[in-house]
């Protein structure tokens, strides 16, 4: 019984719930009318002259189309599962929800400076934040992973920053602040687990525009 549980607390449900509250936003969004974009939407005009400062959470669980979600939601539900179990769940949520949130701020900063009132969406910052976490974990864990390599992630996020700054509409400061935040918190999770010895258990990992 204390073995089943054990296997309980293991899986990766909060990465299959941010997905299916993605999913679910997306298909709400597809009713007749703009509501959920028109209020969610990452906009520095409605943030500053408005103080609608929850755009910048919600901003993360909003997808211009199909594609857009699926990219996103496919990273979240393998790579957010990956690491969800390596690390817990609540230390999971809280770095994805402040990567994303992380991301945003530097994007809105960004909108400013530059004087870019267009909006943007995603949830890129988030999943960026969880390369990042990734990134540190590699460094500074002294827990391995299978088939990750500190070559392997550097180059997976070499390519993640390539494409987006050479394709259209893509909010890239959103992911270059998502990838920062999650980094910054993963080291620091990291060392923190490193010096006081707390380790989870080995759970078959071990061993390893719009945004």
């Amino acid at each position: 019984m204390v073995e089943y549980i054990r296997k309980l607390r293991t899986l990766p449900f909060i990465s299959v719930i941010l997905v299916a509250v993605n999913v679910g936003v997306y298909v709400f969004c597809q009713l007749p009318g703009n509501v959920l974009y028109d209020r969610g939407c990452l906009s520095a005009v409605e943030v500053i002259v408005n103080d609608e400062y929850g755009r910048i959470f919600w901003a993360m669980f909003l997808h211009a189309d199909t594609s857009h979600l699926f990219n996103n939601m496919i990273i979240l539900l393998f790579m957010g599962a990956m690491i969800e179990r390596e690390i817990g769940h609540l230390p999971f949520t809280g770095i994805y929800l402040a990567s994303g949130i992380g991301g945003n701020l530097l994007s809105l900063i960004g909108k400013i400076i530059g004087n870019n009132w267009a909006v943007s969406l995603g949830a890129s910052g988030a999943i960026f934040g969880l390369d990042g976490l990734l990134l540190a974990m590699v460094m500074f864990s002294n827990r391995q992973m299978e088939n990750v390599t500190l070559t392997r992630v550097i180059l997976m996020i070499c390519l993640s920053l390539y494409s987006g700054f050479t394709g259209g509409n893509v909010d890239n400061l959103a992911h270059i602040g998502g990838l920062l935040v999650g980094f910054i918190l993963g080291m620091i999770l990291a060392l923190y687990i490193r010096v006081s010895g707390k380790q989870r258990p080995n759970t078959g990992y071990g061993g390893k525009g719009e945004y």
